[in-house]
Formats: C-alpha cells, sequence, structure tokens
C-alpha cells in the first residue's frame, strides 16, 4: 500500500558528459531504463539538508507507509473480506430461519406467560431468563434460557404468539440477539474461529488500518504537484487530481493515481472502522475501556432495587457484548423456571404472590417504552423485572425500566437521552460498525469500505511489482531506502520517539509490532553495511 513521491525519472548521460564536444544523448532502452521511484527517493535524500525535517519527516512516512502496507496488509485483506461477509448478516438470518422468526397473522396474541410455559415445557432444562414478545404482528415470540453448559450462549424457544406452538430452538448469542449464521460469520471475522488467540489479527489490523490510511493520505496530500492533464495548476485542478484518477497515465503512476484517490474517498470509513473495531479489541480495548473508565465515559444500567444484580438487561446493556462478546449483556444470575401461572422467574414452590411478564410488559410501555423489547426475568429474591428496548437503528431506542415483580409499579428509569455523550456516540459507532444504524445504507456503506480496503490492498502490492527492476530476475519490487532517520534534527526525533512510545501504550500490538520492525530493519541494515566491500 505504497504511495511514493511523483518525480521524472533520472535520466542515464553517456560517458564524456552532456558538456563533451559533439555530445549526443542516446534514448535508453526501456529494458534497462533505471526505476524512478528509486532514483526520485535517492535525488530527495540528497536535495534535503541536514535540517530539513519536513522533507525528511515525508520520507520516514513514506517508508514507514510502505513496509507497513507489505506486512500488514494480508492482516488486512481478511478483516476486510470476513467484514464484508458479516455486513449482510441481518438479511441472511432472516431468509435461514424464516420458519422460526415469523407466523402467520392470527386474531388474537396468547399472554406472555402461556408462550413461556410452552417454551418452558419444550426446554425443560433451562433456566428461564428473558422474553423478546414479537414486536411486528407477524414476529414469533423468543424465549431465552441460560444453558447447563455455560458456552457463552443462550437457547432461544421460538413460540407462535397466537397459537402458542413451539416453531424450534436456536443459539443465542449476545445482547444482539445474533443466531447461529451470524454467530459463526461474526466470531470469523472476530477471531477466524481460532479463539482468544485468533483476535490478534483483528487488532493488529485495526491498530495499523488507522496509520496505513491518514498516512497514506498524508503523503498523496503532499505530493509534488504536476500540471493538471485537463488544464492548469490551480487548487480546483489539484483537487481534481487528488480524488480523481489522472487521465492518460498508464503503468505505475496509473496505479499509483487509483491508489491514491481510492484512498482519499475511503479514508473517513477506514479511521471509522479502525476506532470502534480497536474498542473491542483485546489489550488495546482493556485500555479503551479504562480510559472510558476515568473520564466517566462509561454506559449507565439500571442499579435497580437489588443492588444492581440484575442492572442493564437488553442490548443497551454492555457495549461490548453488541460486538459478539461472551455473555449476553448482564442476564447471567436469573433463576427459577416458569410456573406457567404467570410468575415467571418466581419458582414454582415458591408461593410468592406477584406479577408475570404480561404486568411488566404493560408497565414499561405505560412507562413509555414502545419499540422492541426484551423483558428480563427476576430470580424471586426480591429483584424486579427489567425491560429494555433493543432497537438498535436510527431512531436508537435503549431506554430501560425496573418494574416491581410484587406491584408492578416501575421502580427506576434510564433514559438513553440522558446518557452522557460519549455513551452514546460508543452506542452509535458500535452500531454503525455492525451495519445496524442506518439499515440498508449503512450496510452498502461498510460493503463500499470493505472494499475499497480490498482494492488499495491489490493496487499496493501491484505498485510493489511494477517497481521490481526489469532485469537480474528480481522477484520483489525495490523497497524505500533508508536514511530518513538520521537527517532528523534531534528534536524531531524526540517528537517521533514520543509519539511512538504514547501510541504504543495506548495500542500495544501496534508498539510492539512497529518495535519488531526497527529491531529487524536495523539488524538488515547492519548486516549490509558489514558486506559492503570497502572503497
Amino acid at each position: 500500500m505504497s504511495i511514493e513521491p511523483d518525480t521524472p525519472a533520472r535520466r542515464q548521460a553517456p560517458p564524456g558528459g552532456p558538456d563533451a564536444p559533439g555530445h549526443r544523448a542516446e534514448p535508453v532502452p526501456s529494458a534497462e531504463r533505471p526505476d524512478p521511484a528509486p532514483a526520485a527517493a535517492r535525488a530527495a535524500d540528497r536535495a534535503a539538508p541536514p535540517g530539513g525535517s519536513r522533507t525528511a519527516l515525508r520520507a520516514l512516512l513514506l517508508r514507514l507507509h510502505f513496509y507497513a502496507g507489505v506486512l500488514v496488509a494480508p492482516f488486512l485483506v481478511v478483516a476486510a473480506a470476513t467484514g464484508l461477509l458479516y455486513t449482510f448478516t441481518p438479511q441472511l438470518e432472516q431468509a435461514v430461519y424464516a420458519d422460526r422468526l415469523h407466523v402467520g397473522v392470527g386474531t388474537d396474541r396468547l399472554p406472555l406467560r402461556d408462550q413461556v410455559a410452552a417454551a418452558t415445557a419444550a426446554y425443560p432444562e433451562g433456566t428461564l431468563d428473558a422474553v423478546r414478545p414479537g414486536h411486528a404482528p407477524g414476529d414469533s415470540t423468543r424465549v431465552l434460557f441460560t444453558k447447563p453448559e455455560d458456552d457463552g450462549k443462550r437457547m432461544g424457544v421460538f413460540v407462535d404468539p397466537y397459537t402458542g406452538d413451539v416453531l424450534g430452538e436456536l443459539d443465542v448469542y449476545g445482547s444482539s440477539g445474533s443466531l447461529p449464521v451470524r454467530t459463526w460469520i461474526a466470531e470469523l471475522h472476530r477471531n477466524l474461529h481460532l479463539g482468544e488467540p485468533g483476535r490478534i489479527y483483528t487488532e493488529l489490523a485495526a491498530s495499523w488500518l488507522w496509520a496505513v490510511a491518514a498516512g497514506g493520505a498524508l503523503l498523496w496530500f503532499t505530493r509534488p504537484g504536476r500540471a493538471d492533464r485537463t488544464g492548469g495548476t490551480g487548487g480546483t485542478g489539484r483537487l481534481r487530481r487528488l480524488l480523481l484518477p489522472g487521465r492518460g497515465e498508464s503503468g505505475r503512476r496509473r496505479t499509483l493515481g487509483l491508489h491514491g484517490a481510492i484512498g482519499l474517498w475511503a479514508l473517513a470509513g477506514l479511521l471509522f472502522l479502525s476506532a470502534t473495531g480497536l474498542s473491542w479489541s483485546a489489550y488495546a480495548g482493556e485500555n479503551i475501556g479504562a480510559m472510558r473508565t476515568a473520564f466517566g465515559w462509561e454506559t449507565p444500567a439500571l442499579s435497580a432495587a437489588d443492588g444492581g444484580e440484575h442492572a442493564g438487561h437488553g442490548a443497551a446493556a454492555e457495549d461490548a457484548d453488541d460486538g459478539d462478546q461472551p455473555g449476553h449483556g448482564g442476564h447471567a444470575g436469573h433463576g427459577g423456571q416458569a410456573d406457567g401461572g404467570g410468575h415467571a422467574g418466581h419458582g414454582p414452590d415458591s408461593g410468592s404472590a406477584g406479577i408475570g411478564p404480561d404486568e411488566a410488559l404493560a408497565a414499561a410501555r405505560t412507562a413509555g417504552l414502545d419499540g422492541p423489547v426484551e423483558i428480563g426475568i427476576p430470580d424471586g429474591d426480591g429483584a424486579p423485572y427489567t425491560v429494555a428496548e433493543t432497537q438498535r437503528a436510527w431512531p436508537v431506542q435503549q431506554d430501560q425500566v425496573a418494574v416491581d415483580a410484587g406491584d408492578g409499579r416501575v421502580v427506576e428509569e434510564l433514559r438513553f437521552a440522558d446518557f452522557p455523550l460519549m455513551a452514546k456516540l460508543t452506542n452509535w459507532g458500535i452500531a454503525a460498525h455492525m451495519g445496524l444504524l442506518f439499515g440498508l445504507p449503512n450496510q452498502l456503506l461498510l460493503a463500499a469500505v470493505a472494499a475499497a480496503a480490498l482494492a488499495l490492498v491489490v493496487l499496493g502490492y501491484r505498485m510493489w511489482w511494477q517497481r521490481r527492476p526489469t532485469r537480474g530476475g528480481a522477484a520483489f519490487g525495490r523497497p524505500i531506502p533508508r536514511g530518513a532517520w538520521r537527517r532528523l534534527t534531534w528534536r524531531a526525533r524526540a517528537l517521533v520517539a514520543a509519539a511512538a512510545v504514547a501510541v504504543g501504550l495506548l495500542l500495544p500490538l501496534f508498539g510492539a509490532s512497529l518495535l519488531a520492525f526497527v529491531l529487524v530493519d536495523t539488524v538488515i541494515a547492519r548486516t549490509a553495511e558489514k558486506r559492503r566491500p570497502a572503497a
């Protein structure tokens, strides 16, 4: 994904020099013509004065962009391809599981307590955890159970709300309610089905994506200007040259133009995916979480009447859970089987006289929760029902209430409008990363960004291939020359080093891989110097 200086190639002079009598420049065969990029880089090195830190910084950024693009690109390809596959999983999910998710519209709905009783009879080994009533007339009711084995998923039993018939069972993952096909693709994107070690690849890709994208854009903006082929070197012509591939270009120049223009168009999306992806990562995610805690940017949750054990039901309970992280948004700890008589979760032998999920839902509707909801079932120890809206599409509906299990009073409310700004931004960012915030337009935009990332990698490798020597049988293109670091002033070196350390501490995999690159490059340089014959 290298972007290189765009200066004319150095011409080869015959013996005798250009001022020799009768001198006539002979054309150089194309197969023997020096590669322009290394010549331009060497010319830039010679032209830069020792204190020319701006030129040296650009050369250093060019070298970093080149090597990061070459070495990190395979990780970016996997992340972009699996992310592109994940983008349209909502539609795939609806198609694959249509027989469980949708029913024929009847006249009267059964009470939720009867639907819960039917689901409990079909899955007696589970512990009732929550209920998601069908929101649209043709939607089934999803009754959720914690499973005897702790695999981070809940069992969803799907019930026809008009007949009480059980339609089937499926594993449900995350507070977003992912079903198996979507979960499988999400785990492929997240860790390649390799467990925690597999998360290193996504974190490495996200850690370098912002640096490669932003660095490439800076190199493209500071590229030496040329007269626009359509006329002029003014602001309009330069902007056209930056945003659109050059007309009449060919070879490596055309590849470079496509690479730079696509990268500039996709820059905002690439930076967004990098930032939101890092919030789910293993090592950088911990640092980001600690920073959110320190600044009070955490997503609030219901404290509820029992001191918070059951706080935070639903999709808004925990941001990370919406990225298909293990767990299901704070529902662990619910107990009690539904007794079929409407006191779900209180236990069949407790003898308690309280409300059921129907009354809890009615209280939540009265409190203004009018979107799709998840009703968290209490464990019978005086804990309340918790009802949370689950709509992630715009406008986001993420309000939550706690309902007293004894008398049906709303004892606590948590409104999304009252969330801190950073908590709202996090919520919106996660939903947009998953393609949920704006529906189909969101999905199409994500698909375009993923496709752009794949195109940038292909074009970057193509430029590398086009820079290879035409003679000598070299398999790869030449790397960007060294020497930029030595041309920096000591102050510039200190600033660059301090910035690298700060970013490396926040993003550990970025810092570790950058350090490894510097060490390996230094060893290679020293080895080459020792092997170089004395003049």
